[in-house]
């Protein structure tokens, strides 16, 4: 399929470089390919997209960057110094590449003037969080579902873009994989720790007082098609639970999901049975997988040509934005 929206494509600025995830096992020499490939936007990048049939990338900040800046005025202004630099990269190339904001959400207030900045002045289409923010110290994790986000929920209702919520290792005062680190990361953790934290979202009563949101989460829904049945079945036992809508319609109604990283047909047509084709966008998750696997297992999955042309393109347009730019038909 040509003229796919890819959603979740990332780079890094050379000040952030080192801040940068590296999976399991990785040698130096291919954490600084990676590095590498993360900071270049131009010929090479654009070259793999063209060979995948990718028309737009939306691109975010690598993981965890902000998110694991523990003093907020740091974090603050590393957020708006990368967002600048995302801003001269879709500028550079404007019928190729939108940006999605990366915001110091150690600070609510601040991350929600500068969403307001990244939206109105350069021209984003919304904001990529790298899980929760460490706050003072990096085993103290302040979630975006506690009473100090208020402000900047209200401020991402009223500007009307998504919030994609990406994922990041849990604490590391966590004894979960202490002895059997390869579960860490996009093997096991980061699937955990996205989905619990969406889940604490939904319980929140958020989508209640703001049934506007919409969430992106990654890897197919981090599990959450599979499980959030199974959630819902046992929240309703429990009387201090009170919600307008339940997990599997905030599901539904307030979350997209993408193919990012998690190129598998059975998944991709049980997502599609529980939350439908019209919340689905295509992902390749560059450059920590291949973008070429990624385009190649989604133009040939076994699903109709109307649901592939949803979410290849269609869905993401709408969300996005996308169509508005010139040179996109």
């Amino acid at each position: 399929m040509r003229g796919k929206i890819a959603v979740e494509e990332h780079f890094v600025t050379p000040q952030l470089k080192d801040t940068i995830f590296g999976s399991i096992g990785w040698d130096p020499a291919e954490w600084e390919a990676m590095a590498t490939a993360l900071q270049e936007t131009d010929e090479v990048r654009l070259a793999d997209m063209d060979a995948a049939g990718i028309e737009v990338a939306a691109v975010s900040l690598a993981a965890p960057c902000i998110q694991d800046i523990v003093d907020p005025a740091q974090a603050i202004e590393a957020a708006a110094g990368a967002n600048d630099a995302l801003a001269a990269a879709v500028a550079a190339h404007p019928d190729r590449y939108v940006g999605l904001a990366a915001l110091a959400l150690q600070d609510p207030e601040s991350a929600a003037d500068e969403l307001e900045r990244c939206v109105t002045e350069l021209g984003f289409r919304g904001a990529l969080a790298n899980g929760y923010s460490s706050v003072g110290d990096l085993d103290t994790a302040a979630y975006y579902d506690e009473p100090q986000y208020e402000v900047f929920w209200e401020r991402v209702a009223r500007l009307g873009v998504p919030f994609y919520l990406h994922p990041r290792n849990p604490l590391p005062n966590s004894r979960y994989y202490q002895g059997r680190e390869m579960l860490l990361g996009p093997t096991w953790a980061f699937t955990v720790e996205t989905a619990t934290h969406s889940l604490r979202l939904m319980v929140s009563g958020l989508f209640d007082r703001y049934p506007e949101l919409n969430i992106i989460i990654g890897h197919l829904g981090e599990l959450l098609p599979f499980a959030v049945a199974r959630t819902e079945q046992r929240l309703s036992h429990i009387p201090t639970v009170s919600l307008e809508r339940g997990p599997q319609d905030l599901l539904r109604e307030n979350f997209f999901i993408t193919t990012s990283g998690n190129f598998h047909t059975q998944s991709l047509i049980g997502a599609i049975l529980q939350v439908g084709a019209d919340r689905i966008l295509f992902a390749a998750d560059y450059p920590f997988e291949k973008t070429a696997e990624a385009a190649g297992w989604f133009d040939e999955v076994a699903i109709s040509e109307t649901d592939r042309l949803k979410i290849g393109r269609t869905n993401a347009a709408a969300l996005l934005g996308i169509d508005q730019l010139a040179g996109v038909s």
